[in-house]
C-alpha cells in the first residue's frame, strides 16, 4: 500500500508566549476532567473547534493531547468492513482467510509491539512466525487517521488487495483495545515548536545522519530551496506535517485502494463466466451496501469505480455488435450495480451537491453506447389485452377493457417496492444495546426485531405498518408478465424477496388491522388489482402473494382469508374459457396465443399454484365448506396432472394422521382428485402413471370397500387394461388391502368376484397384456378361469401372437394342465416361421419345449405336431435337434392312458421319418444358399456347418450315399471355388 501522503501545509507553530497565553484562558475556566475529555471527544469525532482554537499551538497540551488521543477510530466494527470483502457476522470472522482473523490472532498472540502514536500517526512492529523451517518476518506498520477513520495505511507486506492487510488490523486492534499503553506524542510539529535553533539544527542533523542513504539527496534539495529566497517553498506560509491531522476544510475519509478496487472488477469481469467470479462481485456489492448501512461515504466512491469498470467490459461492445443479450449471470450483476445507485441517489443523508453530481455522472453513463438497456416491455397492445372471465378466472362489465398498470412495481428494473420497503423496515430496527462482532453462537441466522416508529407529523401511523402497505400494494398489484426470460425471472426473485422480508416482521393487533383493509381492497381493486374479479390472461398470478396472506390471516379472519386465497388460484394464461353463449373457441385463437410473451416460468407459476392449494386443503381439515371449495377451485384451475397427483397426495397424507381417526371428507377429496388425474392421464401416458395407479388403489381402500369396487367397475375410464389387469385387481385383492379393509367372507368374496370379473373384461380387450394376468387371479374359480382360458383361445384365432401364446402355454404346465399346454403350443405353432438362417430366433427354446412336452404326452401328441414342426420351422440345426432328442428316449403315456413304448422312437420310421426327410432337405437347401455368397472367411464355418449335416444325413439307412451323393453335387457345381472344395475333400473325401 501506498505510505501516507504529507498532509497540507499548517502554519507555523506560535512562540511560547501565545501558547502559554491560549493555555491559561483554557485552565482558567477550571473545568473538569471528564468534561475536558467530553469536549476531546466531540473535537476529534466531528473537528468542530467551538471550544478550541484550530491549531495546536494555541492549545493547551492536555487538551492536544486528548484530541489526538480520541481522534483514532474506536469501534472495531470498522476496522473489520475494512479488513473483509463480506462482513458475516456469524461466521465470515472464524474464516482464517480473512484479514481480520489473521490480524485478531496476531495480536492475541502478541506479534505486536513498538507501538507509537505521534499526533495523527500510528506506526508499530508485527512479528509474524514465518512457515516450517522459515525465520520470522517483521513488518513495519503505519497507519494515518482522522476524525475517526483511517485515511492512510502502509505495510511492509506490500499486500495488494481491497482491504487492509492482516498486519494493519493487529496494529489497529492494539490501538483500541490498548489505547492506554500506547505512547502518545504530539504532533512532530508542536514537538518542533519546542526546541531553539541548536536543538532543531542537531534534531535535523541527526536524522540525515540515521537515513543519509536515503534523504540525503531530498535533505539538500529542500536546503537549497530554502536558502533561495524567491523560491516557492518560502512563498508558502508554514510547513506540511504528515502527524497533525487534515484542517477542518479537508474532506476525512476512510482509507480506500481505488486503483486495486478498479484492477479487482476488471479481472473479476473478465473472468465473468466462472460462478467464483460472480460470487467475489456479488461481495464487493455487499460491502458497498455496509458502507451505505454505516453511513460511510466510500460506499458510493466504490460504487464509482465499480460502474466505470463494468461500463469498460469489452463483452458489451461485442454483445452490441453481435446484437446478442448479456449471459444471465451479467445481468444480475447490472441489476445489483442499478439497484445500488437507487440507494445511494435516493439517501436523505447524501448532501445535494453530492446528489447532483452522481445524478450528472449517471446521465453521462446513459448516453454511453455499451451502456447496456434494460430487459422487458412492460406495455402491452392488440389482442393480448382482452380479458378472461371465468364465471360469465357478465363481469366484463364491472371492469376496463383494457390493463391499466402499463408497468409492474414488482419486477421493475429499479425495484422502487423493494427499495421503499427496507428503508422503511430499515427504520423500525430494535436497535440492541451491544453488537457482537465475533458471536460465540453457532450459524444460526437471528430472526430481526422490529418495533413500531412513528411517523412524525401522521397521528397513528408507523414505519411499521406503511411498509406492511407498500409491500402489499407492489405484491397485489394487477400487472403484466414482462417479456424475455430473466425478466420474468426477476419477478419472481423479487416477489420471494419482498415476501421473505415480511415473514420476518411478527404480527401484531396493529399490523394485522393493515392485513385485513389491504386483503379487503385487493378484493375490490377492481382492474388495479391482481385479485380483482376482472383478471388479464397476460397478468402475473398472485399465488405467492396469497399463500403468504392466507397464512397471516388465517387465525384472525378465516372468512377473508379463503376468499382471497380462491380468488388467486386463477392463472388465466392456462384457461380457454369463453364468455356465455360460445360454444367453442375462435379458431384463430391459437394464432393470438402466439403474440402473447412466451412464459418461461409457468412451471415454477404453477408449481406455486399448487403450493397455496395444498396449504388451503391443509388448514381445511375438518371444515367440509371450504374443503369443498377448494376442490372446486383446484378442479376449475389447476391443469398439470403432476400436481394435482401432488395435492392428491398431500390432502391423503394429511387425511390419515397416524395416531388420529381420518377425516372422511378430505379422503374423499383426495380420491377424486386422484379420479381426475387418472381420467387426464389415460391417454396420454407418463412414466408415473404406475405410481398413480398404485397409489390410486391404496387411497380408495383407506376410503372403504365401496370406493376400491368403483374404480374396479369403472375402470374402462380410469385405467388401461394392462393397468387394470395387473395393478388394480392384484393390489386391490392383496392380503394387505383385504386386512386393511377388515372384510367378513361374503364382502370379501363380493371384492373377488369385481376383481376377476375386471380381469376378465380386461383380457378380451387387451389378450395379448392381460391373458395371463387374468388366468392368474382366476385360478381359484373354475368358472372364471374356464372363461379366461376360452378368451385365449378365442384370441389366437383373432392375432395373439406365438410368444405371447407359448407365455400361457408354460403357465398352463406348471398349474398342471398338460394338454391344455399342448393345445396351446401347437397353435402357437401354427403362427411360426423360422427360416433356414434363424437358428437364434427368439422362439427357439419355445419351440424346443413344446417338442418336449408332445414327447412326453405319448406317441399321438408327438405324430400331430411333426407336421407342424415341418410346416413352421426350416433351420435345419433346429430340426436335427428336434429330432436327435426324439431318438433319446421312448414317448411317455398318451391321453387314453396307454403303456409307454417299450423303445425309443426310431429316425427311419413313422412319424420321425417325415423330420428327418425335412432336416436333409433343409441342410441341402440351406448349404446352397449359403455357397451363392460365401467369403473364404467363412470356409471354416460351412466346413463344420457339412460335418453337422452328415450327421443326420446318417440316422437315414442310406445316408452315406444321400451324403456323397450331396457333396458330388457341390463340387460339380462350385468347382469354381477351389479352395473351398479342397477343404471339402480333404475332411470328407
Amino acid at each position: 500500500m501506498d505510505p501516507p501522503a504529507a498532509k497540507r501545509s499548517r502554519d507555523c507553530p506560535a512562540g511560547p508566549e501565545e501558547r502559554d497565553a491560549g493555555a491559561g484562558a483554557v485552565r482558567g475556566r477550571g473545568r473538569p476532567e471528564a468534561l475536558l475529555d467530553l469536549s476531546a471527544k466531540r473535537v476529534a469525532e466531528s473537528w468542530a473547534f467551538e471550544q478550541v482554537e484550530e491549531r495546536f499551538s494555541r492549545v493547551p497540551e492536555p487538551v492536544q493531547k486528548r484530541i489526538v488521543f480520541w481522534s483514532f477510530p474506536r469501534s472495531e466494527r470498522e476496522i473489520c468492513m475494512y479488513s473483509s470483502l463480506g462482513y458475516q457476522p456469524p461466521e465470515g470472522e472464524h474464516d482464517a482467510r480473512v484479514p481480520f482473523t489473521r490480524g485478531l490472532h496476531l495480536l492475541q498472540s502478541g506479534a505486536v509491539d513498538r507501538v507509537l502514536q505521534v499526533g495523527f500517526h500510528l506506526s508499530g512492529n508485527i512479528r509474524e512466525p514465518g512457515g516450517p523451517g522459515e525465520p520470522e518476518r517483521l513488518y513495519h506498520v503505519s497507519i494515518s487517521f482522522d476524525r475517526c477513520k483511517i485515511t492512510s495505511v502502509s505495510c511492509g507486506c506490500d499486500n495488494r488487495d481491497l482491504f487492509y492487510c492482516a498486519h494493519v488490523v493487529a496494529l489497529s486492534l492494539y490501538r483500541i483495545r490498548h489505547a492506554r499503553q500506547v505512547e502518545l506524542r504530539l504532533p512532530i510539529s508542536e514537538t518542533l515548536s519546542q526546541m531553539n535553533r541548536d536543538q532543531l539544527q542537531k534534531f535535523v542533523q541527526y536524522l540525515i545522519s540515521a537515513h543519509h542513504t536515503e534523504v540525503l539527496p531530498t535533505a539538500q534539495r529542500l536546503a537549497d530551496e530554502i536558502l533561495l529566497l524567491g523560491s516557492e517553498i518560502n512563498l508558502v506560509h508554514g510547513a506540511p506535517d504528515p502527524t497533525a491531522g487534515a484542517g477542518i476544510e479537508d474532506a476525512n475519509c476512510w482509507h480506500l485502494d481505488e486503483e486495486q478496487i478498479q484492477e479487482q472488477v476488471k479481472q473479476l469481469l473478465s473472468n465473468g463466466g466462472y460462478y467464483g467470479a460472480s460470487q467475489q462481485l456479488r461481495s464487493m456489492f455487499c460491502k458497498v451496501r455496509e458502507m451505505l448501512r454505516m453511513r460511510d461515504s466510500n460506499g458510493a466512491r466504490m460504487l464509482i469505480l465499480m460502474t466505470e469498470q463494468f461500463l469498460q467490459d469489452p463483452r458489451l461492445a461485442l454483445w452490441r455488435q453481435q446484437g446478442a443479450g448479456m449471459t444471465d449471470k451479467c445481468r444480475q450483476l447490472w441489476d445489483e450495480l442499478g439497484a445500488l445507485w437507487v440507494c445511494i441517489v435516493l439517501s436523505p443523508h447524501c448532501k445535494p451537491e453530492e446528489r447532483t453530481s452522481w445524478l450528472q455522472m449517471l446521465s453521462k453513463w446513459d448516453k454511453l453506447d455499451v451502456c447496456p438497456l434494460e430487459e422487458g416491455n412492460y406495455s402491452f397492445d392488440g389482442p393480448s389485452l382482452q380479458p378472461t372471465v371465468a364465471l360469465s378466472p357478465e363481469l366484463l362489465q364491472k371492469g376496463s377493457t383494457c390493463i391499466t398498470n402499463m408497468e409492474g412495481w414488482v419486477g421493475h428494473p429499479l425495484d422502487p417496492i423493494g427499495c421503499l420497503c427496507r428503508a422503511l423496515l430499515e427504520a423500525c430496527h430494535l436497535e440492541e444495546e451491544t453488537l457482537a462482532i465475533y458471536p460465540d453462537s453457532g450459524p444460526e441466522k437471528r430472526k430481526v426485531a422490529y418495533q413500531h416508529v412513528l411517523v412524525p407529523g401522521s397521528p397513528g401511523e408507523s414505519y411499521l405498518a406503511m411498509a406492511l402497505e407498500v409491500a402489499l400494494l407492489g405484491l397485489g398489484q394487477q400487472r403484466a408478465l414482462p417479456e424475455g426470460l430473466y425478466a420474468q425471472d426477476k419477478v419472481v426473485r423479487n416477489e420471494e424477496q419482498l415476501l421473505a422480508l415480511l415473514e420476518e416482521v411478527e404480527l401484531d393487533e396493529r399490523l394485522v388491522q393493515v392485513l385485513r383493509k389491504q386483503a379487503g381492497q385487493l378484493l375490490e381493486g377492481g382492474p388495479f388489482s391482481g385479485f380483482g374479479e376482472v383478471l388479464f390472461r397476460e397478468s402475473v398470478p398472485m399465488h405467492t402473494c396469497a399463500r403468504y396472506l392466507f397464512t397471516a390471516l388465517l387465525p384472525y379472519d378465516p372468512d377473508l382469508a379463503y376468499r382471497l386465497a380462491l380468488r388467486a388460484m386463477r392463472l388465466p394464461i392456462l384457461e380457454t374459457a369463453f364468455p356465455a353463449g360460445e360454444p367453442h373457441g375462435n379458431p384463430l385463437d391459437s394464432i393470438v396465443s402466439n403474440r402473447f410473451p412466451r412464459w418461461f416460468i409457468l412451471g415454477h407459476l404453477e408449481t406455486r399454484q399448487c403450493e397455496l392449494a395444498s396449504a388451503m386443503l391443509t388448514a381445511a381439515k375438518g371444515d367440509p365448506k371450504w374443503l369443498h371449495a377448494v376442490l372446486g377451485s383446484i378442479q376449475q384451475n389447476i391443469h398439470s396432472p403432476a400436481l394435482l397427483f401432488k395435492l392428491a397426495q398431500d390432502a391423503c397424507k394429511t387425511a390419515t394422521p397416524a395416531s388420529a381417526p381420518p377425516d372422511t371428507t378430505l379422503l374423499g377429496i383426495a380420491l377424486e382428485l386422484g379420479l381426475q388425474v387418472m381420467q387426464m392421464t389415460l391417454n396420454t401416458m407418463t412414466w408415473r402413471r404406475r405410481e398413480m395407479v398404485r397409489w390410486l388403489v391404496s387411497c380408495a381402500t383407506e376410503v372403504g370397500l365401496q370406493a376400491l369396487m368403483n374404480i374396479m367397475q369403472n375402470w374402462y375410464s380410469l385405467f388401461t387394461p394392462v393397468e387394470a389387469a395387473t395393478i388394480v385387481a392384484v393390489t386391490g385383492t392383496t392380503h394387505a388391502t383385504l386386512l386393511r379393509l377388515q372384510l367378513d367372507a361374503p364382502r370379501r368374496e363380493e371384492l373377488w368376484a369385481c376383481a376377476r370379473t375386471l380381469a376378465l373384461q380386461c383380457a378380451m380387450k387387451d389378450p395379448q397384456n392381460c391373458a395371463l394376468p387374468a388366468l392368474t387371479l382366476c385360478e381359484k374359480n373354475h368358472a372364471a378361469f374356464e372363461a379366461a382360458y376360452q378368451i385365449v383361445l378365442d384370441a389366437a384365432a383373432g392375432g395373439l401372437g406365438h410368444a405371447h401364446l407359448f407365455t400361457v402355454a408354460r403357465y398352463m404346465e406348471h398349474r398342471g394342465l398338460p394338454l391344455r399346454a399342448y393345445k396351446l403350443a401347437t397353435l402357437a405353432l401354427a403362427q411360426l416361421s423360422i427360416a433356414f438362417n434363424q437358428d437364434s430366433h427368439p422362439a427357439v427354446n419355445d419351440v424346443l419345449w413344446a417338442c418336449s412336452l408332445s414327447h412326453s404326452l405319448g406317441r399321438h401328441e408327438l405324430s400331430a405336431i411333426v407336421p407342424l414342426i415341418i410346416r413352421s420351422i426350416h433351420c435345419a440345426p433346429m430340426l436335427s435337434d428336434i429330432l436327435r432328442r426324439w431318438t433319446l428316449s421312448a414317448p411317455g403315456l398318451g391321453p387314453l392312458g396307454a403303456r409307454r413304448a417299450a423303445k425309443p422312437l426310431g429316425a427311419d420310421r413313422a412319424p420321425l421319418c417325415q423330420l428327418l426327410d425335412a432336416a436333409v432337405a433343409a441342410y441341402i437347401t440351406t448349404s446352397h444358399s449359403r455357397l451363392t455368397h460365401i467369403s473364404p472367411r467363412h470356409y471354416g464355418d460351412f466346413i463344420e456347418f457339412l460335418g453337422k449335416a452328415r450327421e443326420t444325413f446318417l440316422l437315414a439307412p442310406d445316408g452315406h450315399l444321400q451324403f456323397a451323393q450331396f457333396l458330388e453335387n457341390l463340387k460339380q457345381t462350385y468347382k469354381g471355388k477351389k479352395k473351398l472344395m479342397l477343404l471339402v475333400r480333404e475332411r470328407f473325401g
